[in-house]
């Protein structure tokens, strides 16, 4: 679903700017996970203490609304697969995150693994300058995989306090307070855009932001941070593949080396050893007790 969203987006640039697709997808959202709420719980909303609608509403803020805004921005400059290379170096960033806020450790793979990535960077750079990309979409995209390590780094805060399903409704509920100022602009361009472009990002908002939202954050109450990131390093590949089927879109040969040595990187980070297996994070007691993922 996730690997999705980086196809629509670019699918769409052209009929809706970064804020009215945003303010479409989160309205769609919050519905749907209203609906949700509404149903499993039978009409009883259990909401968490002062911290947890704190947190849960800074989580709204970081990753719906300001993630959302600058990754439909980066829409505009780079191709589909080069955004999610670049987005998906963010479980690098939690992992360093995860060392420093949750007691998850820094391993010698993690600074391995940050030199391996920022060569990477530095051939997706210089794919930038020989103008087969935007160096302005770079840093968006770079930016974006800052706010995404930072989100999750909140969600996982977020998640002591109350469920995935109940925490996703009050973020998104908090990512389309913080967009409130985008309404008029939607309002007028919702009139002039396409059907389809509507219908994707009402898509946006059932699918990657309500559903994979609530699988994700059911993981995050399970595992470390850093563990759960690693299993966005398939989304890149899905992202090229589905890109290049529906918009016969692909990525400079150049990026692409860069982007895969990125991912190697990452992949260096969240490689398991067997002291990480041997050992419970502190922020997650419950680690060595879930069921393995389907």
């Amino acid at each position: 679903m996730w690997a999705s969203s980086f196809v629509v987006i670019r699918a769409f640039a052209e009929d809706l700017s970064p804020g009215p697709l945003a303010v479409l997808r989160l309205l769609s959202g919050v519905i749907t996970l209203s609906a949700l709420l509404l149903w499993l719980r039978r009409g009883k909303l259990r909401l968490p203490g002062r911290r947890g609608l704190l947190l849960g509403a800074a989580f709204g803020v970081v990753w719906f609304a300001v993630y959302t805004l600058v990754f439909n921005w980066a829409g505009h400059f780079l191709d589909a697969g080069t955004i999610a290379m670049l987005v998906n170096l963010a479980p690098l960033l939690i992992a360093l995150g995860g060392g420093l806020f949750f007691g998850e450790g820094f391993p010698r793979q993690l600074f391995a693994g940050m030199a391996v990535s920022l060569v990477g960077i530095g051939l997706i750079t210089f794919a930038g300058t020989t103008g087969r990309l935007s160096l302005a979409g770079l840093l968006i995209a770079l930016t974006a995989a800052v706010l995404y390590a930072a989100g999750m780094m909140i969600q996982k805060l977020t998640l002591r306090h109350t469920d995935p399903l109940t925490a996703t409704w009050i973020a998104c509920g908090a990512g389309v307070v913080a967009l409130l100022p985008f309404i008029p602009q939607t309002i007028g361009e919702v009139g002039e855009a396409s059907l389809g472009s509507i219908i994707g990002a009402v898509y946006m908002g059932v699918g990657p932001t309500a559903i994979a939202f609530i699988f994700w954050g059911y993981a995050m109450m399970h595992f470390p941070a850093g563990r759960v990131a690693a299993s966005t390093l398939s989304v890149p590949a899905i992202v090229v593949v589905m890109a290049w089927i529906f918009l016969s879109e692909v990525p400079p040969g150049l990026a692409i080396i860069g982007g895969v040595i990125c991912l190697i990187g990452v992949g260096i980070v969240q490689w398991r050893t067997p002291r990480w297996r041997g050992r419970k994070s502190s922020a997650d007691p419950i680690v060595d007790k879930a069921p393995a993922p389907a």
